[in-house]
């Protein structure tokens, strides 16, 4: 059984965050890409890559899963999944994208826009959890304004 934690920012030791998930939205509209070699939906995002700040992770990965070129990151919380084989941890980010080029040649081999969460998740156990995070975060940013 998978569990799904949020931590606040600075909380976890950096080199522990090995995932960045960027819940991205443009046009007012959710993205989610598929996998090349699935059928199923997925918040983009990965591993990060040794030696590489966790924002530059983001970054990388909302540019390479979706061709977002011009866009505004913002950190959200850690959060962690753990399971029968331990807890792994992550970044979570919110981005508003202004400008999307053709997609790089990657392992995403669609990219598609909700008005909300997606049906057919490749993470169901994880997914929901994430977006529901940065929706209620987004929803408090914007009462601040």
């Amino acid at each position: 059984m998978l569990k799904v934690n949020f931590h606040e920012l600075g909380k976890i030791q950096d080199n522990k965050l090995l995932f960045a998930v960027i819940m991205a939205k443009y046009k007012e509209q959710w993205i989610f890409v598929k996998h090349k070699k699935r059928d199923t939906w997925e918040i983009p995002g990965g591993h990060r890559e040794n030696n590489e700040d966790i924002n530059d992770t983001a970054s990388r990965e909302l540019f390479e899963e979706t061709g977002a070129k011009d866009f505004t990151l913002k950190p959200i919380c850690v959060y962690s999944v753990k399971g029968d084989e331990g807890e792994t941890f992550g970044q979570l980010f919110y981005a508003e994208v202004q400008t999307l080029e053709k997609l790089p040649n990657s392992e995403i081999g669609e990219v598609e826009f909700f008005k909300t969460l997606p049906k057919n998740l490749t993470y169901p156990l994880i997914q929901p959890f994430l977006f529901e995070k940065v929706l209620n975060e987004v929803k408090k940013f914007k009462n601040y304004i």
